[in-house]
C-alpha cells in the first residue's frame, strides 16, 4: 500500500509511525515508573517501592507495610542528601567493599548475593543505595556530634558496676607488645612445603626463650622475616586470639598458623595490665556509643523530615496499617 504513496509523503508516514511507537513506549514506561512520592523534588517510583518492599521482606522475613517501605526510601534520600550538603560523598569503592562484606557474612560472594536479590524480586542497587546511605549518615552524625558521642571511662566503669554488682574486683585487660615472625613460603607451593615450615616453626619455638636473643636468632635463619613491633589490646582481639596470648608466656612464641605469606607466629615481648580497656569495658562502651548515636541520629532525621518537602502522589498508607 505504501508503494502508491509518493516517496516524500511515504517517509513522513513512516516517521510519524516511529514517533507514535516511541510515544506509546514512553507512555508505557512512564506508567510502570509512576512516581509515588517526591522528596525535595527527588522522585520515588513504584519500582523503587516494589524493590524496597521485597528487600525488607527478604532481610527481615517480615512483610512490611507500604508506609514502612516508603519511609525507608524517604529516610535514605534525606540521609544521603544531607551528607552531600556537608561535603560527604561515599566513594563507589566503599560501597562495593561494603556490599562484598555483606556477601561474605552471608557465606557467599558478591555475584551470588546479586543473584539472590534478583531472584527474590529486588536488586543489588537497592542494597547498595541502602549501604551508601548508612555509610554517609554514620560519617555525618559522628562528625557533627563528635564531642557529645564521646564516652568517658568513668561512665563506662559506672555501667560496668551496675552490670556486675557482686564483683569486688574489676576485670583486667592487657596490652601486648608483639613481634610477628614469618617463615616465608613462596606462593603456589604445595601443602608439603607448609608442613616443612610448620616443623621449622615448632623447632624455633622450642629455642625461643626471650625476645632479645630469640629475635636475633630468628633473623639469622633463611627465609624468616621478623616484622616491626605492634601493640594490641586484649579488648580489640577475638576471644580465640586472647586465649592464645593468655596461654603463651612472655618472651615466647605463639603456636604457628598458616597465612598468605607462609607460617606466622607472634613473639610476646611485653604485657601490661590495664583496667581502662578490658573486653568487658569495650563491650559496654560500644553499647553506650550505639545508644547515643541512635538517639542523635533519630532526632537529626526527625528534624530533616519536618523541614523537607515531601509530596505524596499516591496514598501513603495501606489497609495493613
Amino acid at each position: 500500500m505504501l508503494k502508491t504513496i509518493p516517496r516524500g509523503i511515504r517517509s513522513g508516514v513512516l516517521a510519524s509511525a516511529i514517533v507514535a511507537a516511541f510515544a506509546l513506549f514512553g507512555l508505557h514506561k512512564a506508567h510502570a515508573q509512576q512516581v509515588v512520592v517526591f522528596v525535595n523534588g527527588q522522585p520515588i517510583t513504584t519500582l523503587d517501592l516494589e524493590h524496597r518492599t521485597k528487600f525488607i521482606l527478604l532481610s527481615s522475613k517480615k512483610q512490611p507495610s507500604r508506609k514502612e517501605a516508603i519511609d525507608s526510601l524517604i529516610d535514605e534520600i534525606l540521609e544521603i542528601n544531607e551528607a552531600k550538603h556537608f561535603g560527604i560523598e561515599v566513594p563507589e569503592a566503599d560501597v562495593e567493599n561494603s556490599y562484598a562484606g555483606v556477601a561474605t557474612r552471608m557465606g557467599m560472594d558478591a555475584q551470588k548475593l546479586t543473584q539472590l536479590l534478583v531472584s527474590n524480586g529486588t536488586s543489588d542497587d537497592t542494597l547498595k543505595r541502602r549501604l551508601r546511605a548508612q555509610i554517609a549518615w554514620t560519617n555525618l552524625v559522628r562528625g557533627r556530634y563528635k564531642a557529645s558521642l564521646e564516652i568517658r571511662d568513668k561512665d563506662v566503669e559506672a555501667q560496668l558496676e551496675l552490670h556486675k554488682p557482686d564483683e569486688k574486683a574489676a576485670d583486667l585487660g592487657y596490652e601486648y607488645i608483639l613481634r610477628p615472625v614469618v617463615l616465608i613460603v613462596p606462593k603456589g607451593s604445595p601443602d608439603a612445603a607448609y608442613d616443612v615450615r610448620k616443623r621449622d616453626a615448632e623447632a624455633l619455638r622450642s629455642r625461643f626463650q626471650n625476645c632479645d636473643d630469640g629475635i636475633a636468632f630468628a633473623r639469622a635463619l633463611p627465609d624468616v622475616a621478623v616484622r616491626d613491633q605492634v601493640s594490641k589490646f586484649s579488648a580489640d582481639l577475638a576471644q580465640q586470639l586472647r586465649d592464645i596470648l593468655t596461654n603463651t608466656a612472655i618472651g615466647h612464641l605463639t603456636p604457628p598458623e598458616t597465612t598468605a605469606e607462609g607460617v606466622q607466629m607472634f613473639a610476646i615481648c611485653g604485657k601490661r595490665e590495664t583496667k581502662s580497656d578490658t573486653p568487658e569495658m569495650r563491650q559496654i562502651r560500644d553499647q553506650m556509643l550505639q545508644q547515643r548515636f541512635g538517639a542523635k541520629a533519630m532526632r537529626y532525621l526527625e528534624n530533616l523530615r519536618r523541614t523537607a518537602m515531601i509530596e505524596y502522589m499516591m496514598p501513603e498508607t495501606d489497609k495493613r496499617q
